[in-house]
């Protein structure tokens, strides 16, 4: 009994321990930074993360990259020793809802940091020169205290400098987050992802030293991810393959709603889930399917 009690409390440590790391640093002045009276970034903690990416799916080519990129992290002293730098920018392009948001997710979760989410809405600001220290005040929270750093819809601080109407502003924008990205060290990792790669400036897109591309899923990726997202609810025959060809030219995110409502119908008729309620939830819910085939 006094054993199983001294597991308990060692696991409440643990799980307190990044928490319990941030809190520290934040004494560090390293506390979330505020713009507009309001956080900067949304955090989400490893747990959190595992949950969320239950169903990823990656394609051969990003699997193989974020697992190198893993094992480089965990050989760090050998690639210290040969002086060869350690990766710590990774940037994702490619049409919406094709699983870039998740992989940040999935990252943090393998590295077992902190996901730190930006929000946008709060770093862009009207005022002159604003926007700019926005972004180094985020990057300087990054520095001091380990974590995932994504920006999401990354072309909105990065678009490129040609040809802008606030050519200036986006300038003194652009120029700041270089400045940041070359001063980027420590253990906290940059994610980016954007669904304009031709929009990013040239001089930031160098920057990255990891970068993967997403499409949309393959007839191979869709079945593994209806078969994911089904799991052990009760169906009527092997939907895989007849749903997959259904479902052909959706996203992941297009794919998951419309098996989700497929799901709610078999609930409501309280029966198992039918090929006739996912093309049913396929017609209602519509998705736009020609934008990126």
């Amino acid at each position: 009994m006094l054993n199983y009690l001294i597991v308990i409390i060692t696991i409440n440590k643990v799980e307190q321990g990044v928490v319990k790391c941030m809190n520290k640093t934040n004494k560090n002045n390293s506390r979330l930074p505020k713009a507009k009276g309001t956080d900067m970034a949304t955090v989400y903690m490893p747990k959190e993360c595992a949950r969320k990416v239950r169903h990823i799916v990656l394609n051969e080519c990003n699997q193989r990259i974020i697992d190198e990129f893993m094992m480089i992290l965990d050989m760090k002293e050998k690639f210290i020793e040969q002086d060869v730098p350690m990766p710590n920018k990774l940037v994702m392009s490619g049409p919406p809802g094709t699983g870039k948001t998740l992989t940040a997710f999935y990252i943090a979760e393998r590295l077992q940091l902190p996901l730190v989410l930006v929000r946008l809405d709060t770093i862009i600001h009207s005022h002159l020169g604003e926007t700019a220290s926005n972004i180094r005040k985020i990057f300087d929270f990054a520095r001091l205290s380990p974590c995932v750093l994504f920006l999401d819809e990354f072309d909105a601080i990065a678009r490129t400098r040609d040809n802008n109407d606030e050519v200036k502003e986006m300038s003194r924008v652009v120029n700041t987050l270089l400045q940041c990205m070359d001063e980027f060290e420590g253990e906290s990792i940059l994610v980016a992802a954007t669904n304009l790669a031709d929009e990013l400036d040239h001089a930031v897109w160098r920057r990255f030293d990891t970068k993967m591309d997403y499409a949309m899923p393959s007839d191979q990726d869709r079945q593994h991810y209806i078969q994911l997202l089904i799991g052990s609810f009760a169906t009527i025959g092997t939907l895989e393959h007849t749903a997959s060809t259904i479902l052909s030219g959706c996203s992941f995110a297009d794919i998951e709603q419309i098996v989700l409502k497929a799901k709610r119908k078999a609930i409501i008729e309280d029966s198992a889930l039918t090929l006739h309620q996912l093309q049913t939830a396929y017609e209602e819910y519509n998705p736009k399917v020609h934008a990126y085939v």
